[in-house]
């Protein structure tokens, strides 16, 4: 057996037995239970709970905190009340105000910031597995929240389905109705118990709480904690449902800085939504257009590898953890960012859901088209995962990139396909204090060399005062994931760390404590190539604002020639080391208030010189209409000679105008004297029905000396969701 495979075995043997000691703390979910009963009622979505069924319906007893403290219950209560009829499932809540004044909203839009807007969200774990499900919330202001839950609880808030709500405000509470169709979520037919949780969060009296008491240090999204949704009947089978959400678009672009004139171009697309079963769903689109997604956010780049950037395109979205929680946040073998950006998409279907009560399945195809000598490919990826104890869950996948059709002008030499299969064991134990991951992943192209593959072993232990957690990873030199995000090769790398945290009994502290960690990358020979040692030590306030210091040594060996300031200067040489420290403070204010901001600062050295970084997020919000915030980042740079010194500057302002929870306008402005550009987008939408959008967005990128054109864009798109 050679190192590598003994290394891989040691990873999930390690990874096994830590799971079987970790999930023998079983979570009572038994102790808060709430029963929901059938309705033939009509249930009118207005806030006002006047129908005969809330007044029979059954109650949530009282919430209990969970900040700023985890002990008693919250002096703001709220009560909550669920019932059903044939097509949708109903939810009223009354959230009680203990303090005069207006309730914090930063505005009208979708997927509110959670910490910046009184909220209420129901969690639910529709699977009652404690690990998938769906969220639905809204501010006090009206503004809706809906996002995929997964991975135990995370919520991924680019998922959006059709859902109503109305919210009332009085003085002394504000009343909420939600109404979610069944067919806009998913579930095990037959079953008769949900996990369910439900969240407040009250920014006047600075308390998060919830009705099943959650531990401080985990989200309250975490579904590890619930109670129990009884329903007075086996849930029944779901037909085959379809939707249809077809789209027409009218774009002009012209690219100044080639010397071209404007170009014109009409499209026309459809995604399909077709529901097999209560929880397996199939998505299919054609000649899909993502013009509207928002413009990524800009940063200076001062790294030796590649930068990520999320994925924001619906189709990707659904059940997305199946395929994007493969591997760890550096070492993914599937990454959908790849597909479509800078080649059309003709076409594409994904199945995803539950099979049974202990398996899921992804399976995705997509294939794009030729742009001027860019190949068409076929990207196809399939996920089987199994849960294992009660949380943990051990997958298997594959995901394929084969080349269909090469342009005859052009001369690619690359691979005609490109494979990786692993196998993926996740860790997370009943009360979710134990996690953690172990995977090994093989690559195949061409004629495969030596060392194409990946491998990873990871733990953490997360309690109230205490966090621990050891990661691990080998990647070979010659591991290639076309379809992936993987920025560094040939490397072991392993990383403990440490935090523990105090809670005083203060009246204006909530908590402090110190951290270290060591991350460190070594050669595929184990000479030491990185490695950087940090010290933190944080304080949070009751009001919500944070201050965190921070002392940092690095040490790094370089091993390809590195221009410091990425500015196309003289670069260091390949195999020169370089030590050095330095020390940075955070500060981020209370954000309730209308002006809230996050500044820091950093000096010290940087390679063979030093560098003073300063950076900032100015936000100032004109409740419930939008806010005005601005994102400043400064560097400067000072090497010897014969190397670049560099003052690099990034401002980007934006304006989010919310005119009501329907129309939104966005300005964003970006400023780079990095790559010299100022990037402009603003973005109109219309939701003039549940998940159907108007859009006119205008996108430009100009030279900031003389604001002369490089290229722009306006782009109109109408799209509509046929049930």
């Amino acid at each position: 057996m050679n190192l590598k495979v003994l290394f891989s075995v040691l990873n999930f043997a390690f990874a096994f037995q830590i799971s079987l000691f970790a999930q023998s703390d079983a979570v009572n979910r038994n102790s808060y239970k709430l029963h929901i009963k059938r309705t033939d009622e009509r249930i009118n979505v207005d806030g006002v709970l006047n129908e005969t069924v809330w007044k029979t319906a059954e109650k949530t007893g009282k919430f209990a905190r969970i900040l700023p403290i985890d002990t008693g219950f919250a002096s703001a209560q709220t009560i909550v009340m669920m019932a059903y009829d044939k097509y949708n499932l109903y939810l009223a809540a009354i959230c009680y105000d203990t303090l005069p004044g207006k309730r914090p909203v930063e505005s009208l839009r979708r997927d509110f910031s959670f910490g910046k807007n009184d909220n209420f969200i129901a969690f639910i774990d529709t699977y009652n597995d404690q690990t998938n499900g769906f969220a639905f919330g809204i501010s006090a202001a009206g503004a809706q929240w809906d996002g995929l839950q997964a991975n135990g609880g995370f919520v991924s808030l680019d998922w959006d389905c059709k859902w109503r709500s109305s919210v009332k405000n009085y003085p002394d509470r504000w009343v909420i109705e939600f109404s979610i169709p069944f067919r806009s979520i998913r579930y095990n037919e037959g079953d008769k118990e949900w996990g369910i949780n439900f969240s407040r969060l009250d920014l006047k009296t600075s308390e998060k709480s919830s009705w099943a008491p959650v531990p401080r240090q985990f989200q309250s999204a975490n579904l590890a904690y619930t109670g129990t949704l009884v329903w007075d009947k086996p849930l029944p089978k779901a037909g085959v449902r379809f939707s249809l959400i077809p789209y027409v678009s009218g774009k002009a672009l012209q690219d100044v800085e080639a010397g071209e004139s404007a170009k014109y171009k009409a499209s026309a697309g459809m995604d399909a939504k077709l529901t097999l079963s209560t929880s397996l769903n199939l998505d299919l689109t054609i000649n899909p257009d993502y013009s509207q997604v928002e413009v990524d956010r800009q940063v200076t780049n001062l790294d030796r590898f590649e930068l990520f950037f999320p994925e924001k395109r619906q189709f990707f979205l659904e059940n997305s953890d199946l395929f994007a929680s493969l591997g760890s946040e550096r070492i993914r073998p599937f990454f959908s960012r790849r597909i479509g950006l800078n080649v059309p998409v003709l076409a594409g279907g994904r199945l995803s859901g539950k099979m049974g009560e202990n398996y899921r399945i992804g399976l995705m195809d997509m294939q794009t088209g030729i742009k001027d000598s860019i190949p068409a490919s076929n990207y196809g990826v399939l996920a089987i995962q199994r849960k294992v104890f009660q949380r943990s869950n051990i997958g298997a996948f594959i995901v394929n990139k084969q080349v269909t059709n090469i342009p005859e002008d052009s001369l690619f030499a690359g691979n005609k396909f490109n494979r990786v299969a692993g196998i993926d064991f996740n860790l997370a134990s009943v009360d979710n204090r134990w996690t953690g991951k172990a995977f090994y992943h093989q690559a195949f192209y061409g004629d495969v060399p030596g060392e194409a593959f990946a491998l990873s072993g990871a733990v953490a232990y997360n309690t109230q005062h205490l966090f621990l957690s050891l990661k691990q990873a080998w990647v070979g030199s010659n591991y290639i994931a076309e379809t992936g995000y993987v920025p560094r090769k040939g490397f072991h790398q392993i990383n403990p760390e440490f935090k523990y945290k105090f809670f005083p009994q203060s009246e204006k502290v909530a908590n402090h404590g110190p951290g270290i960690s060591v991350d460190m990358f070594f050669k595929p020979d184990f000479s030491l190539t990185d490695r950087i040692v940090s010290l933190t030590y944080g304080i949070e306030w009751l009001n919500r604002a944070r201050l965190t210091g921070e002392i940092q040594k690095s040490f790094v060996q370089l091993l390809e020639p590195f221009d410091p300031t990425n500015s196309g200067g003289d670069s260091l040489a390949a195999g020169s080391k370089h030590d050095w420290t330095d020390a940075g403070l955070v500060f981020s204010s209370d954000t309730r208030k209308l002006f809230n901001y996050v500044v820091s600062g950093r000096y010290g050295g940087y390679y063979n010189g030093t560098r003073l970084n300063l950076s900032g997020e100015l936000n100032y919000r004109v409740q419930p209409y939008g806010s005005l915030a601005i994102v400043v980042t400064y560097n400067k740079i000072e090497l010897p000679d014969p190397y670049n010194d560099a003052e690099l500057i990034l401002i980007g302002p934006r304006l989010d105008i919310t005119f009501t929870d329907k129309i939104f306008f966005t300005t964003f402005v970006q400023y780079n004297n990095q790559i010299d550009n100022v990037n402009m987008n603003l973005r109109f939408q219309w939701r003039f029905a549940p998940v159907s959008d108007l859009y006119i967005v205008y996108t430009s990128n100009s030279f900031p000396e003389d604001f002369i054109s490089k290229n722009r864009a306006l782009v109109v798109k109408l799209s509509y969701w046929f049930n």
